[in-house]
């Protein structure tokens, strides 16, 4: 009877609880003091404590790193000196932090223009014992546009690949710190200028494939078979829209495959008109998603891409439903002057018949008040600020007078308790005897891929996947890790699979599935060896939800009360007991006769 009591105690705290939400809050001094200026450019745990760490730009050409710590602010700069390396009027366009040459400690990717804009150059400083080198390289070659990283021989150790000065399309390998270049893929390929190349599963086989942006514009799906890319599809056909963006890849639908997400301005330069495409696997249908830009009498649209400011969506699931929801910047194209915000739009079931073959579309929050006092936005990203498996917000914005961007950080309070799961795929070249001692965990391995399935409380199958570091030009800004929401079901993951790319001549696909994962769990997987995947490892970390707190609140009240009961039963016993002896003690005993 009390382990009913028990059960239904804690559901209705844990309902309360999970259908309580709060707004956005503002902790921008809690993170950086007054610190909070600079371009974000990417993330990183730089100094393997297993907390992400942050890399902006500052001046167009001074990296500063602001690695986390417990106390506030709660990341502090730490300025490298690279801009002394780097040839005068030079620029800094992107970071790219990663392992290249394969001592399992994080080193750092600059690419650098210079001044007027020209070829694009790169440089690389090594990192040692936690901190970078004055010791770096300069690739002998320049691209014409941001390299993607990659993994392309699925060695674990991240690759350069891009159209380099002479018009071909090249990969330069760097372990050992040696520059050895290769002419890949069998075709000659016209990237476009911005690109959105991707490294990443397209055909639900846990082994990345390659996406490539060319002009026309068309999209060339280039698959891993046996570890070499063969050319499998070309997608001509584009949105009626006359200026595309940055095509992005999430599994949007929760159906375990990855779908194109492209914005666009469908008049062109003037982008007063826009939409959110969507472009199924395999498909050459583009289906709308997002084309209702209109708030009362306001009507708004996103920005023209620049180099700076490309069109783009940052992908993460906000609220744990386990479907991604989308940030994006807008102006008003209404107003005079035009007035550009953040704005997030809501991954939601879909109400109109353009969509109706996705079953999913975008919602525009227009209610967000937050984000909404953040004027002049240039850039909104999604970052896990405090680890706890929670998506909160990174924004940017231009304030007249300074040179660098203002940095906003919003904590998302949203307390509905729903759960998740967060992976992370180390590049599994040392396992626990790392080169010097290391840790492994700042190596931001591109090209792993995530994949779950379950069910929910309705008993229905459920399942998600994500690529890990798929994109890492044009401020990508993606995560070293992947957050995969799993609505309100606190059930066991059935099935949680993780596999690498393969080496080229590898028939056998490299992935590995655990069983029984616990949900509010942080995964960090080794994948030591490489060839061997019933030997890698996974060090599992608990974060506790709201509902755990208080469905021990409610045990231990119950015990309490039980307590209490016992007590008072116990009480009246000893006084009944008591009673009855005196009445004993009175009683005329006929034996003593």
């Amino acid at each position: 009877m009390w382990l009913s009591q028990l059960n239904t105690l804690a559901f209705l705290l844990a309902f309360v609880g999970r259908y309580h939400t709060s707004a956005l809050q503002d902790v921008t001094a809690d993170l950086f003091g007054a610190e909070n200026y600079g371009t974000v450019a990417a993330f990183g745990d730089f100094n393997s404590d297993k907390q992400t760490d942050i890399f902006m730009i500052r001046e167009q050409s001074e990296l500063v790193i602001f690695l986390a710590d417990p106390k506030i602010p709660y990341f502090k700069p730490h300025v490298q000196n690279v801009k002394s390396s780097l040839p005068r009027s030079t620029i800094i366009t992107s970071v790219v932090p990663g392992d290249y040459d394969g001592d399992s400690q994080m080193d750092v990717l600059l690419t650098t223009q210079t001044i007027p804009p020209a070829a694009t150059s790169v440089f690389i400083f090594w990192g040692n014992n936690q901190t970078l080198d004055m010791d770096w390289l300069r690739l002998n070659k320049t691209f014409t546009d941001q390299p993607l990283v990659m993994d392309f021989n699925g060695d674990m150790v991240p690759d350069i690949f891009g159209v380099t000065d002479s018009a071909l399309t090249e990969v330069c390998y760097l372990t050992k710190r040696v520059q050895v270049w290769q002419n890949v893929l069998t075709s000659p390929i016209k990237m476009r200028n911005l690109h959105s190349n991707a490294f990443i599963d397209l055909n639900k086989d846990l082994t990345a494939d390659l996406f490539l942006t060319t002009e026309g514009p068309a999209f060339e799906t280039w698959l891993s078979k046996d570890g070499n890319f063969t050319k499998s599809e070309i997608m001509p056909a584009k949105p009626p829209a006359n200026n595309v963006g940055q095509s992005s890849f999430v599994d949007f639908d929760g159906d375990g495959y990855q779908d194109h997400l492209l914005p666009v301005c469908l008049d062109g330069p003037k982008c007063q008109r826009s939409a959110i495409y969507l472009a199924k696997s395999g498909s050459q249908e583009w289906v709308p998603i997002l084309s209702d830009f209109q708030q009362r009498e306001t009507v708004w649209s996103f920005v023209p891409g620049s180099p700076i400011q490309p069109l783009a969506l940052h992908l993460g699931d906000y609220n744990l439903d386990g479907f991604p929801d989308a940030l994006v910047v807008l102006r008003n194209t209404s107003g005079s002057p035009s007035v550009q915000q953040a704005f997030l739009l809501e991954n939601v079931p879909c109400n109109n018949v353009s969509c109706h073959s996705v079953g999913r579309m975008f919602h525009i929050h227009w209610d967000q008040s937050d984000l909404g006092a953040i004027q002049n936005a240039i850039m909104a990203t999604f970052f896990d600020i405090y680890e706890d498996g929670i998506l909160d917000m990174l924004v940017l914005s231009q304030t007249t007078g300074k040179n660098d961007l203002i940095i906003h950080a919003l904590k998302n309070n949203f307390e509905a308790d729903a759960y998740f799961v967060k992976v992370m795929v180390l590049s599994g070249l040392c396992s626990n005897s790392c080169p010097e001692d290391v840790k492994p965990f700042g190596v931001n391995q591109p090209g792993p891929y995530v994949m779950y399935t379950t069910v929910d409380s309705k008993g229905y199958l459920k399942n998600a996947s994500a690529g890990q570091l798929s994109q890492s030009a044009h401020f990508s800004l993606q995560l070293p890790y992947t957050v995969l929401g799993l609505g309100r079901s606190a059930n066991f993951l059935d099935h949680l699979y993780v596999g690498i790319p393969r080496r080229p001549g590898d028939t056998e696909i490299r992935m590995k599935e655990w069983t029984a994962v616990i949900p509010n769990s942080q995964l960090i997987v080794i994948p030591f060896p490489h060839d061997q995947p019933h030997s890698w490892s996974a060090k599992l970390y608990l974060t506790p939800s709201n509902s755990v707190l208080l469905t021990a609140i409610a045990l231990i009240g119950v015990c309490v009360f039980i307590l209490v009961i016992i007590g008072i039963l116990h009480w009246k016993e000893k006084k009944a007991d008591d009673r009855e002896k005196r009445q004993e003690a009175h009683r005329f005993h006929f034996d003593a006769m």
